[in-house]
């Protein structure tokens, strides 16, 4: 999936969701706010950067459950408000019209879904994740440490 599609999959989680302030949503504009978010200046997801928030954040078993083959783990909204910060949640929430509160819900619902269709098994994307930590036993050890298991 190239960042566009990403970004599509991400607006229609949000479309879908059970909040009706997103349902009415715009999806070019829920994609480019999405972009505005998640994107960096290559014009793709900053995925390192997102993954490295949450898994810094003690989230590393949630993390592994997005980049891994199986269910996706649900993130709770102020989880995702305590990982992006409320400044950018406001924004983002700013940029659709809609309340904090609903932006915190969409963005719990989109991120699992997103994250998990950027890394899916053997892409490159994945891969380049993992080198980040030393390959397979690398983020393994990573996530041990981070759960005092290493």
């Amino acid at each position: 999936m190239d960042f566009n599609d990403l970004l599509r999959l991400g607006a229609e989680m949000i479309q879908n969701n059970s909040d009706d302030a997103t349902t009415n949503l715009d999806p070019e504009a829920i994609s480019g706010a999405l972009s505005n978010l998640l994107g960096n200046e290559e014009g793709s997801i900053d995925l390192s950067s997102l993954v490295q928030r949450f898994a810094g954040n003690g989230l590393g078993d949630l993390v592994q459950s997005w980049l891994g083959e199986g269910e996706n783990a649900p993130v709770d909204p102020d989880t995702v408000e305590s990982v992006l910060g409320s400044e950018k949640i406001s924004a983002f929430a700013e940029e659709l019209g809609i309340d904090f509160d609903s932006a915190k819900q969409a963005l719990s619902d989109a991120i699992p879904a997103v994250v998990d269709q950027a890394t899916p098994a053997g892409s490159d994307m994945l891969s380049g994740l993992l080198e980040q930590v030393g390959g397979v036993e690398g983020a393994l050890g990573m996530l041990g440490k981070m759960f005092g298991r290493g």
